[in-house]
């Protein structure tokens, strides 16, 4: 695949793939054959309270369903957990995290100010009250963050270029976007030592991904990627994020959707077909 086209298809095992999962697996396939290339399956496992090897067994099972073909072996996040504390250490060297002890009723506290409180791309942006402590005083239970003012130093600028619908044409973030629009995101959790910017950062890299197809919610995540590959050196594939499929209330579906999930689809004499126009494909 060297010099190809790559893509993805990264979901996590933590409940049934429903339709909105059906389209993004399609496209991503549609993509790649399109281009004469491979789409990859990755299961995105970090999170070890909520993935069952129940659910990872039944990605495998629908993706053969609708026919779409991958690789094999699939990259498994659980497996690679050195590589993402060697990239945290990296960052480490760059002087760009920070260990921080509060927690979400902390931050809440800290938000209570009429300015602040502000949204990012992970809910409400960290007002930065532990970003003075170093990593040398970090302790068991601490959380790692970015310093993104230091990182954004560091960098520079950044831009890319958006191929999906919604987002279409020449996109760049500076300092200031970064600091009061993102703000210092967490790159490892308490819980398992990374977070999913950082693990879909250094896993696109190792998979050589020359385009991450996606869908439209994970847009605002581009600068943090971005960011996080000029800091590790890591190449910056193109991106498509693509359209949403929602509910007849206009919401987007989510892992809680049994009624949407394709075994219950399959379950009722559903076909691919069949599947492929409930999506608009």
């Amino acid at each position: 695949m060297a010099g190809g086209y790559v893509t993805r298809f990264a979901p996590s095992p933590t409940g049934p793939l429903h339709l909105g999962h059906a389209y993004s697996a399609l496209t991503a396939w549609g993509r790649a054959r399109a281009a004469g290339g491979a789409m990859l399956l990755r299961i995105e496992d970090i999170d070890p309270a909520r993935s069952k090897p129940e659910w990872e067994a039944a990605i495998h099972d629908d993706l053969a369903w609708l026919g779409v073909d991958y690789p094999r072996p699939v990259m498994r996040q659980s497996e690679r957990l050195a590589e993402y504390r060697a990239a945290l250490a990296r960052l480490e060297g760059l002087g760009v995290l920070y260990p921080c002890r509060c927690s979400r009723g902390d931050i809440r506290a800290a938000l209570s100010a009429p300015q602040e409180g502000a949204v990012g791309p992970d809910g409400v942006i960290y007002p930065g009250t532990c970003r003075r402590r170093a990593m040398v005083d970090a302790v068991a239970g601490d959380a790692i963050r970015l310093d993104i003012g230091r990182a954004m130093a560091l960098a520079g600028g950044l831009e890319f270029t958006e191929s999906g619908p919604e987002f279409t044409g020449a996109h760049r973030f500076d300092a200031a976007f970064m600091c009061e629009r993102v703000g210092d995101v967490v790159l490892a959790r308490r819980d398992f030592g990374t977070s999913y910017h950082l693990s879909v950062v250094v896993d696109d890299a190792a998979q050589a991904v020359t385009e991450v197809v996606r869908g439209a919610d994970l847009f605002e995540a581009v600068p943090i990627h971005l960011l996080l590959q000029r800091l590790l050196g890591l190449p910056a594939p193109a991106y498509h994020h693509h359209r949403l499929i929602r509910d007849e209330a206009g919401k987007r579906l989510a892992k809680r959707d049994d009624a949407r999930a394709l075994a219950k689809y399959r379950a009722e004499g559903a076909t691919p077909a069949d599947i492929r126009r409930m999506v608009g494909l």
